[in-house]
Order: structure tokens, then C-alpha cells, then sequence
């Protein structure tokens, strides 16, 4: 199924200049391609969409210790809270947080790496309001957190 994510503004990368009134298009695991609603609904006529208010762009590399929680399933769930898709191996340290990181599709990487939107990517997105709280967390483009 073919989602497209309209956001108040989409940054391919952090640092790259928004695009205002944006959109992404996300196809199974991967984002099939980034532009202005306008595009995206007349390459993918009747795809699924979701409105999303804030700025959207790649979601976040958790690059320190997992949050303390009662179990692994819930720390990578408080990683997700935070707008990340990836935590870095050396504190995904235990089989079990490796395997509740594997459940929920979040990569698990050897190093820090800059995460970006970009097409054939796989499909890690985060939605951030104005102050800076993490709205939405997509991750291989399955929505894995909505803020309620």
C-alpha cells in the first residue's frame, strides 16, 4: 500500500533547506519519492494520505543509551517516542534489546550516520512540532508512534 505524508514542511535532510508544503510517498518499506502534494497525488492517484502538522523529515539516530524502562520492548519503544529509527549497537547491548529492535524494525547500526529522505531509502520518517516534541515516528514505513 502507497501512503503519502503531507507536513507542514519536509527537510530531506536536517540541515537541507524545508520544503514548504511538502510531501512523501512511502511504498512498503521504502519512500517511492519526495515533492509537493500536488506531485505526488498525480503520480499516485488514490494513494492513502496522512496530514501531519510540523516539519517532517528523516527520523533520528538514538546515539546514546536506551531510556531506562521496565523492559526492552518498552525502551526501544521510548527510542521510537523520540523520533529515532536507529539506536547504534553498542547500547543495544543485550540479545533482548537486539530482538525488540528486530520486532520493530528499528536498525541497529555499527556507527552514526546522517539519516536523509531520500528515494529508494527506506522509509524512516519523524514528525516534529514547534517545540521540538515528536509528533509521529515511521519506521520502515510502518507508523510506529502517533503522539495522541
Amino acid at each position: 500500500m502507497l501512503t503519502i505524508h503531507l507536513a507542514d514542511e519536509v527537510r530531506c535532510a536536517w540541515d537541507a533547506e524545508p520544503l514548504v508544503q511538502g510531501a512523501v510517498a512511502v511504498e512498503g518499506t521504502r519512500i517511492a519519492a519526495v515533492g509537493t502534494p500536488a506531485e505526488l497525488r498525480e503520480r499516485f492517484p488514490g494513494a492513502r494520505e496522512r496530514r501531519w502538522p510540523g516539519v517532517l523529515g528523516p527520523a533520528r539516530v538514538h546515539e546514546g543509551p536506551l531510556p531506562e524502562a521496565p523492559s526492552p520492548r518498552e525502551r526501544i519503544h521510548a527510542v521510537l517516542k523520540l523520533g529515532a529509527a536507529a539506536v547504534l549497537a553498542g547500547h543495544a547491548d543485550t540479545p533482548e534489546l537486539r530482538a525488540a529492535a528486530r520486532r520493530n524494525d528499528v536498525a541497529v547500526l555499527a556507527a552514526a550516520r546522517q539519516a536523509a529522505l531520500v528515494p529508494g531509502g527506506r522509509a524512516d520518517l519523524a514528525v516534529f512540532a514547534a517545540d521540538g516534541a515528536c509528533l509521529a515516528t515511521v519506521c520502515a514505513g510502518r507508523l510506529v508512534h502517533r503522539r495522541r
